[in-house]
């Protein structure tokens, strides 16, 4: 027998518009391709993430598209057969070998085998694809079933009815780019025998002290044996040769003491390699391998000590976990031009800034396996929905059935990431089922009525796939949807997850109040920020030169798709600072200000309800968004060229190992029952700690406060000795009026800046938060005389000092090849802040930016 041979076939290929007379074939710019990248590429297209081009291609999703190929064919053995594997079409796609129609396919996340023996040529094969409009095959299959109830939010009804990545029809913080084409890799196999999958089961006991593995093997053709190594490092721990039986063969091991797979932070990412060997006689057929991490991973869903609902929360090889992180939308809107080094780049940002979890957003793709594994090298842990976003989606038999193939191709593609510990159904159905009114009886547990009411997507976020998940990875957790929770309605803060919108949609409560606006885990909530200023001169079509750039203008309005974006950053910009439109520079800054306020705010008060086994009332916080698909002003901490907004840092400060934090209270105590006039008012301000390490702390309290007008210091008090912070949880230290001094003035708390310090042991700061008197529109600030901003003698650090307190300050840098470790900075008297940098020099040219200084 002759051994498995996969021929790529990305070479040759052309394309044209088909629906167009005496359009030519022209040369591809790459493979996997989509059509806007081809047309980008001999300049037939103006670039969509420039200007407002966007509009002037919208032509092409509405336009056919043939690709076409011709490669070598190959002797295909007696026993053997020839397979075409078409790793992902996009979406109608026609395909035909040699004149013959091999394969009608409708669905983006599906990759297709074809067998081609009889029709394969052993010299010269022509492969040609035609693809459709997915936009109008959506319209028409919207009109061929006029009785479902059709409705979404973003983008138009047509999406529901295709099963192509849904942000293609356009988001409220992406463009409307409907691509088509071969978008992963196609394939020429051919064998006599060939390993069809490898599943690798694993379970860690609750000792942690040994793993018990299943491997299962999938076997085509008549070879006989299969076998199975396992090792780590090079090194060899277990293997053994066992025979195929009904087309599978089956190995089972014990790993004494295994090398287990850890959260960032927690421990390492060590990965097993797995290999099978197809053998027959005395030769290899097919060999597959996959890298695994073995840990215990657990959903904990269990009642709470004196609180309603239950818990929610991750366990990673016993550890609880307080799940800081974010979601994830596709990291471009053309998919084949992200590349592995940018994936791995993306996840390095997540990792470098304290997160833990990374979800895998419903309108997106199941993503490619470079992003997971990334997140298995890196130790970050996936939340992974399916492709279902913010709609009523139908349910008619065939759809049904396509639906289930893309659940079991893609669990079985993606299930031995270790760094996937939960998948949910959809993002946002069950809430747009409530927004409408849309037909739910959760008590109703007949899932065949489910088909006849005017919401049957329920069939398939709890019946179709939640049955693809028990048959395929039974130790994962499913969840219906995100938000969910039993059944009750989505916004129930005690059960399930919750997304928390209330800050900027829904009734734009203040961020400082996100304490009453938590859940047992916060799976969305976001606010949003300008871009950097580079990013918003690169989309400009006359880039520094344009007469659009500033704020308000045509063209930035117009990367900025969430509807009422200007009421809701003007809301909460006028809400909390001063601020001004010019110049641009400034006002980018205060809108970056703005989100680093607001999302430090929801995950320093969030985590602050993580206390301890038992009280765990919030078990994590995932902020929207991590990333962009094109330049744009969005919910996002990063841009689309990976560069970090204001708030990625401070989220990093607040997900650090140690932090600790101040709120304030206002309270009032009226002299007399009835009046309004003799009412004695106090501020309080409330200190704790979060610890998320795994041992006790032994730690000393520092709180200082100054006065934000003069920079006088008028407090300066250990107020807590020598206490233990126990293990991963958060505890209170300290509450106590705003400190002032005797003859300070009236008013003076509104004025007064405290900071709360965390010392170890050897007096060694290992956490430190300044808290302002809010808002900060009403404060007087001071421009400092005494600034220094510089960089420290063995350049590895930006020191930053003052004589008066300094709110928000941002180093900057035209360099793009310097890093800064942190930024968006409080600076306080007597006090040298420092900043990690990598790649400045003396030439290096350090600016600073703050609240107050124009």
């Amino acid at each position: 027998m002759s051994p498995r041979s996969v021929i790529p076939i990305d070479k040759n290929w052309k394309f044209k518009q088909a629906d167009k007379e005496h359009s030519k074939f022209l040369p591809v710019a790459q493979f996997p391709t989509n059509v806007h990248l081809d047309l980008l590429h001999h300049g037939l297209i103006p670039d969509p993430f420039i200007g407002k081009n966007e509009l002037d291609v919208q032509w092409v999703g509405e336009a056919q598209w043939t690709y076409k190929t011709t490669f070598k064919g190959a002797s295909v053995p007696e026993h053997g057969m020839a397979v075409l594997a078409f790793d992902g079409l996009d979406t109608f796609a026609t395909v035909k070998l040699n004149g013959s129609t091999i394969l009608e396919a409708d669905n983006m996340f599906i990759p297709e085998r074809v067998e081609v023996t009889s029709l394969l040529k052993e010299e010269d094969n022509e492969l040609v694809i035609d693809f459709d409009s997915a936009y109008l095959r959506g319209w028409k299959l919207v009109e061929k079933y006029p009785d479902h109830k059709w409705g979404c939010w973003n983008g138009d009804n047509s999406r529901l009815a295709v099963r192509k990545a849904q942000y293609h029809w356009g988001w409220d913080w992406g463009p409307t780019l409907l691509t088509c084409g071969p978008w992963r890799p196609i394939n020429l196999e051919i064998f006599e025998s060939r390993l069809a999958d490898l599943n690798i089961q694993s379970t860690v006991l609750e000792d942690l002290k040994s793993a018990d593995i299943e491997v299962t093997a999938e076997v085509e053709g008549k070879a006989d044996k299969v076998r199975f190594d396992i090792s780590i490092d090079g090194t060899q721990v277990a293997s053994e040769t066992v025979q195929v039986s009904s087309g599978k063969a089956t190995a089972s091991f014990t790993l004494e003491n295994p090398s287990l797979w850890y959260p960032i932070r927690y421990g390492k990412q060590p990965l097993y390699q797995v290999k099978a060997a197809l053998i027959c006689g005395d030769s290899e057929e097919d060999v597959v391998e996959k890298r695994v991490g073995l840990r215990r991973a657990e959903l904990i869903q269990r009642p709470l000590k004196g609180q309603p609902g239950k818990s929610f929360f991750f366990q990673v090889n016993n550890i609880p976990l307080y799940c800081g992180g974010s979601d994830w939308i596709p990291a471009d809107n053309f998919i084949p031009r992200i590349t592995k080094e940018r994936y791995y780049d993306w996840i390095k940002l997540v990792a470098d800034g304290n997160q833990f979890m990374i979800r895998v957003w419903g309108g997106g793709i199941y993503e490619e396996q470079a992003f997971y594994d990334a997140c298995d090298e890196l130790g970050i842990l996936v939340w992974q929905d399916f492709m279902f976003g913010c709609g009523n989606y139908p349910a008619w038999p065939a759809l049904l059935k396509s639906i289930e193939r893309e659940a079991y191709e893609n669990v079985k593609l993606l299930r031995h990431h270790p760094s996937i510990v939960i998948w949910a159904g959809n993002n946002e159905d069950y809430q747009y089922q409530e927004s409408v009114s849309l037909t739910y009886k959760y008590e109703d547990k007949n899932a065949d009525n489910w088909l006849k009411t005017d919401f049957p997507a329920r069939y398939i976020y709890e019946k179709i796939l939640p049955n693809v998940c028990s048959e395929l990875i039974p130790s994962t957790s499913y969840h219906p949807g995100s938000p969910w929770g039993d059944g009750v309605d989505t916004h129930d803060p005690t059960v399930g997850d919750i997304h928390q919108w209330n800050v900027w949609h829904g009734t734009q409560e203040k961020w400082q109040n996100f304490d009453k606006l938590g859940g047992r885990f916060v799976s969305e909530f976001g606010m949003q920020a300008f871009p950097n200023v580079k990013t918003i001169d690169a989309y400009l079509p006359l880039g520094k030169n344009d007469p659009d750039r500033y704020p308000q203008s045509s063209t930035v309005d117009f990367h900025n798709k969430a509807d009422g974006h200007e009421r809701r950053i003007a809301l909460y910009l006028v809400e909390n600072m001063r601020y001004g439109p010019d110049p641009l520079e400034q006002f980018v800054y205060a809108t970056q200000l703005m989100q680093g306020e607001c999302l430090a705010s929801a995950y320093r008060l969030w985590k602050r309800q993580w206390k301890g086994p038992g009280r765990e009332c919030c078990g994590g916080a995932l902020v929207w968004q991590i990333n962009d698909c094109w330049p744009v002003t969005s919910w996002s901490i990063a841009d689309y060229y990976l560069r970090p907004k204001m708030a990625y840092f401070t989220v990093k400060r607040e997900m650090a190992p140690v932090s600790i934090g101040i709120t304030r209270t206002e309270h009032r105590h009226p002299r007399d029952r009835y009046t309004r006039v003799n009412v004695d008012v106090s501020t309080k301000v409330e200190v704790w700690a979060s610890n998320l390490t795994l041992e006790d702390l032994e730690v000393d309290c520092l709180v200082k406060a100054w006065d934000v007008e003069t920079g006088e210091q008028t407090f300066n008090e250990m107020v807590a000795e020598r206490i233990i912070l126990p293990e991963n949880r958060s505890t209170e230290i300290d509450a106590r009026e705003v400190p002032i001094i005797a003859g300070g003035g009236k008013d003076q708390e509104k004025r007064t800046v405290v900071a709360a310090y965390l010392l170890d042991r050897d007096g060694k700061q290992i956490a430190r938060y300044v808290n302002w008197p809010e808002p900060l529109k009403y404060l007087h600030l001071q421009k400092p005389k005494e600034l220094k901003v510089v960089l420290s003698k063995d350049g590895t650090a930006v020191e930053i000092s003052a004589e008066v307190p300094v709110k928000g300050l941002v180093v900057e840098t035209e360099d793009d090849l310097v890093v800064f470790e942190d930024n968006l900075v409080d600076i306080v008297p007597n006090e040298v802040v420092r900043i990690g940098v990598e790649g400045a020099t003396k030439e290096t040219k350090l600016e600073a930016r703050y609240l107050g200084m124009l």
